[in-house]
């Protein structure tokens, strides 16, 4: 009996969503910069989103958001658009890290959320509004918080299986 080569089945990529309060300033940044953070690293098996407690219908991303990160060489969509946060997205991802912990406390019911002070040791203060230089700072303290999460939850034996 001849076996025929099948393609080999891929688990289902886990998903990992960051929330601020509009999606507009710290969520997308933390996204860009994970996505762009795993690549570097070769780690495979995750999608990366974000979304906002109180997400405004046809908003956009902040200019210095954008700034900061092309700045950071982190690129972005340039479809993004924030989105509000839903109770399906919650359920479906893996993660969901919050920006604050009063964001956290707004979602305490669900097992798989946790915020950059549970993790890191602090907040992420709302760079909206402000200028330039509070948001390269917001993205420098997100980007100084990500090998935390990637080695919480992105153990190394999960790692190797998926490259």
């Amino acid at each position: 009996m001849e076996q025929k080569n099948e393609p080999k089945k891929q688990a289902p990529k886990k998903k990992i969503v960051f929330v601020c309060t509009g999606n507009t300033c710290r969520s997308p940044m933390a996204e860009a910069a994970l996505r762009k953070e795993l690549r570097r690293r070769k780690i495979t098996g995750y999608t990366v989103s974000s979304a906002g407690l109180r997400a405004e219908t046809g908003s956009a991303l902040s200019p210095n958001s954008a700034q900061a990160l092309a700045e950071a060489k982190i690129p972005v969509s340039k479809s993004f658009k924030p989105k509000q946060l839903t109770e399906k997205t919650v359920k479906g991802a893996y993660l969901v890290v919050c920006m604050t912990e009063k964001h956290r406390l707004a979602l305490e019911q669900y097992p798989n959320v946790t915020s950059f002070p549970q993790l890191c040791g602090r907040e992420i203060p709302d760079p909206y509004g402000q200028d330039i230089d509070v948001y390269r700072v917001t993205l420098r303290r997100i980007r100084e918080c990500l090998p935390l999460i990637i080695e919480h939850y992105c153990p190394p034996a999960e790692r190797e299986e998926e490259n």
